[in-house]
Protein backbone atom coordinates (compact mmCIF):
# COMPACT_ATOMS: atom_id res chain seq x y z
CA UNK A 1 0.00 0.00 0.00
CA UNK A 2 1.55 3.28 -1.12
CA UNK A 3 1.05 6.49 0.82
CA UNK A 4 2.09 9.84 -0.58
CA UNK A 5 2.98 12.41 2.06
CA UNK A 6 3.12 16.00 0.83
CA UNK A 7 5.23 18.26 3.04
CA UNK A 8 8.36 17.30 4.95
CA UNK A 9 8.01 19.55 7.97
CA UNK A 10 7.73 17.85 11.33
CA UNK A 11 4.18 16.63 10.62
CA UNK A 12 4.93 15.20 7.17
CA UNK A 13 8.29 13.71 8.17
CA UNK A 14 6.68 12.12 11.22
CA UNK A 15 3.91 10.74 9.03
CA UNK A 16 6.44 9.20 6.64
CA UNK A 17 8.39 7.74 9.55
CA UNK A 18 5.30 6.27 11.21
CA UNK A 19 3.85 4.89 7.97
CA UNK A 20 7.13 3.28 6.93
CA UNK A 21 7.41 1.79 10.43
CA UNK A 22 4.02 0.18 9.81
CA UNK A 23 5.28 -1.38 6.58
CA UNK A 24 3.69 1.00 4.09
CA UNK A 25 5.39 2.07 0.88
CA UNK A 26 5.93 5.80 1.36
CA UNK A 27 6.72 8.65 -1.03
CA UNK A 28 7.58 11.90 0.76
CA UNK A 29 7.33 14.97 -1.48
CA UNK A 30 8.40 18.50 -0.59
CA UNK A 31 8.87 21.75 -2.49
CA UNK A 32 11.23 23.31 0.11
CA UNK A 33 9.37 26.62 0.12
CA UNK A 34 10.75 29.45 2.25
CA UNK A 35 8.85 30.08 5.45
CA UNK A 36 8.15 26.53 6.54
CA UNK A 37 7.12 26.69 10.19
CA UNK A 38 9.23 23.70 11.26
CA UNK A 39 12.43 25.29 9.98
CA UNK A 40 11.81 28.50 11.92
CA UNK A 41 10.15 27.37 15.14
CA UNK A 42 11.91 27.22 18.48
CA UNK A 43 10.62 23.82 19.61
CA UNK A 44 9.15 24.25 23.08
CA UNK A 45 7.51 21.15 24.55
CA UNK A 46 5.49 22.43 27.48
CA UNK A 47 1.78 22.31 26.64
CA UNK A 48 0.68 22.14 30.28
CA UNK A 49 1.39 25.83 30.88
CA UNK A 50 -0.86 26.96 28.02
CA UNK A 51 -3.95 28.92 28.99
CA UNK A 52 -6.16 26.51 27.05
CA UNK A 53 -9.17 24.76 28.51
CA UNK A 54 -10.32 22.91 25.38
CA UNK A 55 -10.34 19.21 26.38
CA UNK A 56 -9.65 17.85 22.89
CA UNK A 57 -6.62 20.13 22.41
CA UNK A 58 -5.29 19.28 25.86
CA UNK A 59 -5.69 15.53 25.29
CA UNK A 60 -3.76 15.70 22.02
CA UNK A 61 -1.06 18.09 23.23
CA UNK A 62 -0.45 16.25 26.49
CA UNK A 63 -0.27 12.90 24.70
CA UNK A 64 2.20 14.37 22.20
CA UNK A 65 4.48 15.63 24.97
CA UNK A 66 4.19 12.29 26.79
CA UNK A 67 5.31 10.35 23.72
CA UNK A 68 8.33 12.49 22.88
CA UNK A 69 10.90 10.48 24.88
CA UNK A 70 9.88 7.25 23.11
CA UNK A 71 10.12 8.97 19.72
CA UNK A 72 13.61 10.27 20.50
CA UNK A 73 14.68 6.82 21.71
CA UNK A 74 13.32 5.19 18.54
CA UNK A 75 15.23 7.62 16.35
CA UNK A 76 18.39 6.99 18.37
CA UNK A 77 18.01 3.25 17.72
CA UNK A 78 18.17 4.11 14.01
CA UNK A 79 21.31 6.19 14.50
CA UNK A 80 19.56 9.57 14.61
CA UNK A 81 20.86 11.12 17.83
CA UNK A 82 21.31 14.79 16.90
CA UNK A 83 17.85 16.33 17.08
CA UNK A 84 18.45 19.07 19.63
CA UNK A 85 16.10 17.44 22.14
CA UNK A 86 16.64 17.77 25.85
CA UNK A 87 14.41 17.88 28.90
CA UNK A 88 15.62 21.13 30.46
CA UNK A 89 12.55 22.34 32.34
CA UNK A 90 10.82 25.68 31.91
CA UNK A 91 10.41 28.90 33.85
CA UNK A 92 6.92 30.38 33.68
CA UNK A 93 7.43 34.03 34.59
CA UNK A 94 4.61 36.07 36.07
CA UNK A 95 3.77 38.77 38.54
CA UNK A 96 4.11 37.51 42.08
CA UNK A 97 0.36 37.75 42.57
CA UNK A 98 -0.16 35.25 39.75
CA UNK A 99 2.53 32.72 40.62
CA UNK A 100 0.46 30.80 43.13
CA UNK A 101 -2.39 30.38 40.64
CA UNK A 102 0.01 29.12 37.95
CA UNK A 103 1.56 26.66 40.35
CA UNK A 104 -1.81 25.40 41.58
CA UNK A 105 -3.07 24.96 38.00
CA UNK A 106 0.01 22.95 37.04
CA UNK A 107 -0.25 20.78 40.16
CA UNK A 108 -3.90 20.07 39.36
CA UNK A 109 -3.03 19.13 35.78
CA UNK A 110 -0.19 16.91 36.98
CA UNK A 111 -2.70 14.41 38.38
CA UNK A 112 -3.58 13.44 34.78
CA UNK A 113 -0.19 14.34 33.30
CA UNK A 114 2.55 13.20 35.68
CA UNK A 115 5.14 13.96 32.99
CA UNK A 116 4.80 17.62 34.05
CA UNK A 117 7.35 16.67 36.68
CA UNK A 118 8.51 18.99 39.42
CA UNK A 119 6.50 22.15 39.98
CA UNK A 120 8.05 24.75 42.27
CA UNK A 121 7.93 28.47 42.87
CA UNK A 122 11.28 30.22 42.45
CA UNK A 123 12.49 33.61 43.57
CA UNK A 124 14.06 35.93 41.05
CA UNK A 125 17.54 35.00 42.26
CA UNK A 126 16.76 31.27 41.97
CA UNK A 127 15.39 31.69 38.44
CA UNK A 128 18.41 33.76 37.44
CA UNK A 129 20.78 31.01 38.58
CA UNK A 130 19.08 28.69 36.09
CA UNK A 131 18.96 31.26 33.25
CA UNK A 132 21.64 33.88 34.01
CA UNK A 133 20.55 36.62 31.55
CA UNK A 134 17.23 37.04 33.40
CA UNK A 135 16.61 40.15 35.42
CA UNK A 136 17.12 39.60 39.13
CA UNK A 137 13.49 40.05 40.14
CA UNK A 138 12.01 37.62 37.57
CA UNK A 139 10.16 35.26 39.89
CA UNK A 140 8.89 32.10 38.21
CA UNK A 141 7.26 28.73 38.49
CA UNK A 142 9.61 25.91 37.50
CA UNK A 143 8.16 23.08 35.36
CA UNK A 144 10.56 20.16 35.43
CA UNK A 145 9.13 18.06 32.59
CA UNK A 146 9.42 20.72 29.89
CA UNK A 147 11.79 20.12 26.99
CA UNK A 148 13.05 21.74 23.82
CA UNK A 149 13.86 20.39 20.37
CA UNK A 150 15.46 21.71 17.19
CA UNK A 151 12.72 21.56 14.56
CA UNK A 152 15.04 21.50 11.56
CA UNK A 153 17.13 18.69 12.99
CA UNK A 154 14.12 16.68 14.12
CA UNK A 155 12.32 16.83 10.77
CA UNK A 156 15.50 15.89 8.90
CA UNK A 157 16.14 12.97 11.27
CA UNK A 158 12.58 11.70 10.85
CA UNK A 159 12.87 11.86 7.06
CA UNK A 160 16.22 10.01 7.09
CA UNK A 161 14.78 7.37 9.43
CA UNK A 162 11.82 6.92 7.07
CA UNK A 163 14.23 6.44 4.16
CA UNK A 164 16.07 3.76 6.15
CA UNK A 165 12.73 1.99 6.44
CA UNK A 166 12.13 2.15 2.68
CA UNK A 167 10.55 5.56 2.10
CA UNK A 168 11.47 7.53 -1.01
CA UNK A 169 11.95 11.30 -0.94
CA UNK A 170 11.05 13.36 -4.02
CA UNK A 171 11.68 17.07 -4.48
CA UNK A 172 9.27 19.39 -6.23
CA UNK A 173 5.81 20.89 -6.08
CA UNK A 174 3.16 18.17 -5.84
CA UNK A 175 -0.30 18.77 -7.25
CA UNK A 176 -3.27 16.75 -6.07
CA UNK A 177 -4.56 14.28 -8.66
CA UNK A 178 -8.16 13.12 -8.51
CA UNK A 179 -9.86 9.94 -9.62
CA UNK A 180 -13.56 9.10 -9.44
CA UNK A 181 -14.68 9.92 -5.90
CA UNK A 182 -11.19 9.55 -4.47
CA UNK A 183 -7.67 10.83 -4.83
CA UNK A 184 -5.49 9.14 -7.43
CA UNK A 185 -2.18 10.42 -6.10
CA UNK A 186 -0.15 13.51 -6.98
CA UNK A 187 1.40 14.98 -10.10
CA UNK A 188 5.04 15.93 -9.82
CA UNK A 189 6.10 17.77 -12.93
CA UNK A 190 4.68 15.65 -15.73
CA UNK A 191 4.65 12.45 -13.68
CA UNK A 192 1.62 10.92 -11.98
CA UNK A 193 2.60 9.23 -8.73
CA UNK A 194 -0.28 6.97 -7.83
CA UNK A 195 -1.09 6.09 -4.25
CA UNK A 196 -3.72 4.54 -2.03
CA UNK A 197 -3.85 7.73 0.00
CA UNK A 198 -2.41 11.24 0.06
CA UNK A 199 -1.61 13.00 3.33
CA UNK A 200 -1.66 16.79 3.03
CA UNK A 201 0.91 17.88 5.61
CA UNK A 202 1.17 21.12 3.71
CA UNK A 203 1.03 23.65 6.53
CA UNK A 204 0.21 27.21 5.49
CA UNK A 205 0.04 26.10 1.83
CA UNK A 206 -2.83 23.65 2.41
CA UNK A 207 -5.40 25.84 0.67
CA UNK A 208 -3.58 25.94 -2.65
CA UNK A 209 -2.74 22.23 -2.49
CA UNK A 210 -6.38 21.21 -1.99
CA UNK A 211 -7.78 23.67 -4.51
CA UNK A 212 -8.01 21.08 -7.36
CA UNK A 213 -10.50 19.15 -5.22
CA UNK A 214 -12.63 22.22 -4.62
CA UNK A 215 -11.92 22.04 -0.91
CA UNK A 216 -11.66 25.08 1.33
CA UNK A 217 -9.93 23.90 4.50
CA UNK A 218 -9.95 26.89 6.88
CA UNK A 219 -6.22 27.42 7.43
CA UNK A 220 -4.28 30.66 7.03
CA UNK A 221 -0.67 31.73 7.43
CA UNK A 222 0.46 33.63 10.50
CA UNK A 223 3.96 35.05 10.16
CA UNK A 224 6.37 34.53 13.03
CA UNK A 225 9.74 36.28 13.17
CA UNK A 226 12.26 34.62 15.50
CA UNK A 227 15.67 35.97 16.45
CA UNK A 228 18.83 33.96 17.22
CA UNK A 229 21.46 35.40 19.56
CA UNK A 230 24.86 33.94 20.45
CA UNK A 231 26.30 34.12 23.96
CA UNK A 232 29.67 32.85 22.77
CA UNK A 233 31.30 30.28 25.01
CA UNK A 234 28.55 30.23 27.63
CA UNK A 235 27.34 26.70 28.43
CA UNK A 236 23.65 27.08 27.66
CA UNK A 237 22.95 23.38 27.16
CA UNK A 238 20.92 22.95 30.35
CA UNK A 239 19.25 26.34 30.56
CA UNK A 240 15.47 26.05 30.91
CA UNK A 241 12.94 27.43 28.46
CA UNK A 242 11.66 30.86 29.53
CA UNK A 243 7.95 31.54 29.13
CA UNK A 244 7.33 35.19 29.99
CA UNK A 245 3.57 34.94 30.12
CA UNK A 246 0.61 36.34 28.19
CA UNK A 247 2.74 38.06 25.53
CA UNK A 248 3.41 34.76 23.80
CA UNK A 249 7.12 35.54 23.61
CA UNK A 250 9.74 33.09 24.83
CA UNK A 251 13.45 32.34 25.14
CA UNK A 252 14.94 28.95 24.30
CA UNK A 253 18.58 28.01 24.85
CA UNK A 254 20.37 25.39 22.77
CA UNK A 255 23.67 23.60 23.22
CA UNK A 256 25.94 25.93 21.26
CA UNK A 257 25.56 29.14 23.22
CA UNK A 258 22.59 30.10 21.08
CA UNK A 259 19.45 31.72 22.47
CA UNK A 260 16.28 31.80 20.38
CA UNK A 261 14.03 34.78 21.14
CA UNK A 262 10.58 34.98 19.72
CA UNK A 263 8.18 35.37 18.35
CA UNK A 264 5.86 37.72 16.53
CA UNK A 265 2.32 36.52 15.81
CA UNK A 266 1.32 38.37 12.67
CA UNK A 267 -2.18 37.23 11.80
CA UNK A 268 -3.24 38.23 8.31
CA UNK A 269 0.33 38.34 7.03
CA UNK A 270 -0.31 35.88 4.23
CA UNK A 271 2.80 34.29 2.76
CA UNK A 272 4.81 37.51 3.03
CA UNK A 273 8.33 36.22 3.67
CA UNK A 274 10.05 39.29 5.09
CA UNK A 275 11.94 40.35 8.18
CA UNK A 276 10.55 43.69 9.28
CA UNK A 277 11.90 46.45 11.53
CA UNK A 278 8.69 46.28 13.55
CA UNK A 279 9.13 42.56 14.07
CA UNK A 280 12.74 42.93 15.18
CA UNK A 281 11.83 45.74 17.55
CA UNK A 282 9.04 43.69 19.12
CA UNK A 283 11.27 40.68 19.66
CA UNK A 284 14.09 42.70 21.21
CA UNK A 285 11.79 44.74 23.42
CA UNK A 286 10.13 41.64 24.83
CA UNK A 287 13.37 39.65 25.19
CA UNK A 288 15.41 42.38 26.88
CA UNK A 289 12.56 43.28 29.21
CA UNK A 290 12.89 39.90 30.92
CA UNK A 291 16.50 39.02 30.09
CA UNK A 292 18.61 42.19 29.95
CA UNK A 293 21.74 40.02 30.02
CA UNK A 294 21.14 39.21 26.35
CA UNK A 295 21.99 42.78 25.36
CA UNK A 296 25.69 42.00 25.03
CA UNK A 297 25.14 38.88 22.91
CA UNK A 298 25.90 38.62 19.20
CA UNK A 299 23.04 38.81 16.72
CA UNK A 300 23.13 35.75 14.45
CA UNK A 301 19.98 35.68 12.31
CA UNK A 302 16.24 36.09 12.20
CA UNK A 303 14.09 33.28 10.84
CA UNK A 304 10.62 33.64 9.38
CA UNK A 305 8.00 30.92 9.55
CA UNK A 306 4.34 30.74 8.59
CA UNK A 307 2.28 29.06 11.29
CA UNK A 308 -0.73 27.24 9.81
CA UNK A 309 -3.64 28.59 11.82
CA UNK A 310 -7.04 26.97 11.84
CA UNK A 311 -10.30 28.63 12.81
CA UNK A 312 -9.75 27.82 16.49
CA UNK A 313 -7.18 26.21 18.78
CA UNK A 314 -7.75 22.69 17.46
CA UNK A 315 -5.59 21.21 14.67
CA UNK A 316 -7.21 20.14 11.40
CA UNK A 317 -6.46 16.45 11.35
CA UNK A 318 -8.11 13.46 9.73
CA UNK A 319 -9.78 12.08 6.59
CA UNK A 320 -11.78 14.34 4.31
CA UNK A 321 -15.38 13.10 4.07
CA UNK A 322 -16.60 12.33 0.60
CA UNK A 323 -13.15 12.10 -0.97
CA UNK A 324 -11.59 8.75 -0.16
CA UNK A 325 -7.86 8.54 0.25
CA UNK A 326 -7.26 12.12 1.39
CA UNK A 327 -6.06 12.90 4.91
CA UNK A 328 -5.33 16.42 6.11
CA UNK A 329 -2.79 17.17 8.84
CA UNK A 330 -2.37 20.90 9.41
CA UNK A 331 -3.58 23.81 11.53
CA UNK A 332 -1.30 23.13 14.50
CA UNK A 333 -0.58 26.84 14.89
CA UNK A 334 2.07 27.68 17.45
CA UNK A 335 2.10 24.11 18.78
CA UNK A 336 3.51 22.43 15.68
CA UNK A 337 6.72 21.16 17.21
CA UNK A 338 4.89 19.88 20.27
CA UNK A 339 2.05 18.09 18.51
CA UNK A 340 3.62 17.50 15.10
CA UNK A 341 5.15 14.08 15.69
CA UNK A 342 1.96 12.64 17.16
CA UNK A 343 -0.22 14.36 14.55
CA UNK A 344 1.89 12.81 11.79
CA UNK A 345 1.62 9.38 13.35
CA UNK A 346 -2.16 9.70 13.71
CA UNK A 347 -2.47 10.84 10.10
CA UNK A 348 -0.51 7.78 8.97
CA UNK A 349 -2.81 5.49 10.94
CA UNK A 350 -5.90 7.12 9.46
CA UNK A 351 -4.52 6.90 5.90
CA UNK A 352 -3.78 3.20 6.39
CA UNK A 353 -7.36 2.58 7.57
CA UNK A 354 -6.19 1.81 11.09
CA UNK A 355 -7.98 3.10 14.16
CA UNK A 356 -5.96 6.10 15.34
CA UNK A 357 -4.74 5.99 18.91
CA UNK A 358 -6.69 9.21 19.59
CA UNK A 359 -10.19 9.97 18.33
CA UNK A 360 -9.82 12.39 15.42
CA UNK A 361 -13.46 13.44 15.22
CA UNK A 362 -12.87 16.67 17.22
CA UNK A 363 -10.21 17.67 14.68
CA UNK A 364 -12.19 17.02 11.50
CA UNK A 365 -10.71 19.27 8.77
CA UNK A 366 -14.11 19.76 7.12
CA UNK A 367 -16.83 19.36 9.74
CA UNK A 368 -19.60 20.56 7.43
CA UNK A 369 -21.33 18.76 4.55
CA UNK A 370 -19.39 16.05 2.78
CA UNK A 371 -17.45 16.83 -0.38
CA UNK A 372 -18.85 14.99 -3.37
CA UNK A 373 -15.96 15.66 -5.82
Amino acid sequence: MRLIVVGSGVVGASCAYAASSLGAEVVLVDAAKPGRATAAGAGIICPWSAQVADPAWCALAYAAAREYPALIAGLADLGETDVGYRQVGALALAERSDLEQIRDTLLARRAAAPEIGEVAGLSGAEAQRLFPPLRADAAAVYIGGAARVDGRKLAAALARAAVRQGAVVRDGEARLALGRGRVAGVRLGGELIEGYAVIAATGAWTGSFLQPAGLAVPVQAQRGQIMHISLGEADTSRWPVVLPGASGHYLVAFDDGRIVAGATRETGSGLDYRITPAGLAEILEQALAVAPGLADGTYLETRVGFRPMGPDIRPLLGPVPGLDGLVVATGLGASGLTMGPLAGSLAAQAALDLSPAIDLEPFAPLPGPSHNG
